[in-house]
């Protein structure tokens, strides 16, 4: 039916840059709002960064001003661009997208759809 597909996590200097990229594949409509979250060891699931279909976009404090999210609507695809990344930035970052409007069965339905998760590792 309706996928995400995440990639661009591995392991990164403090300081350095990652992209992360999550493609949605299926019979897909439209996509409402897109975001990314990240899961560190012990700690609970955060929001790290949302984005609407029209590009209003949302931060969690910890990562304004180092973290962008994009997307581009006629891909399905949304982006994290990471820049000067700290050791706590260290988590699997999971793509979600909250609500996906696709084609099954003969008819229009929706979805809450979240990626498998990439793992991003800030370590010298």
């Amino acid at each position: 039916q309706v996928q995400l597909v995440e990639s661009g996590g591995g392991l990164v200097q403090p300081g350095g840059s990652l992209r992360l990229s999550c493609a949605a594949s299926g019979s897909i409509l439209s996509i409402a709002t897109m975001a990314w979250y990240r899961q560190a060891p012990g700690k609970e699931r955060e929001l790290v960064a949302d984005i609407t279909r029209r590009g209003i976009t949302n931060y969690n404090d910890s990562v304004k001003g180092r973290f962008t999210i994009s997307r581009d609507n006629a891909k399905s695809t949304v982006y994290l661009q990471m820049n000067s990344l700290k050791p706590e930035d260290t988590a699997v970052y999971y793509c979600n997208a909250g609500d996906v409007l696709y084609y099954s069965g003969g008819g229009y339905r929706h979805l809450e759809v979240w990626g498998q998760g990439t793992l991003v590792t800030v370590s010298s």
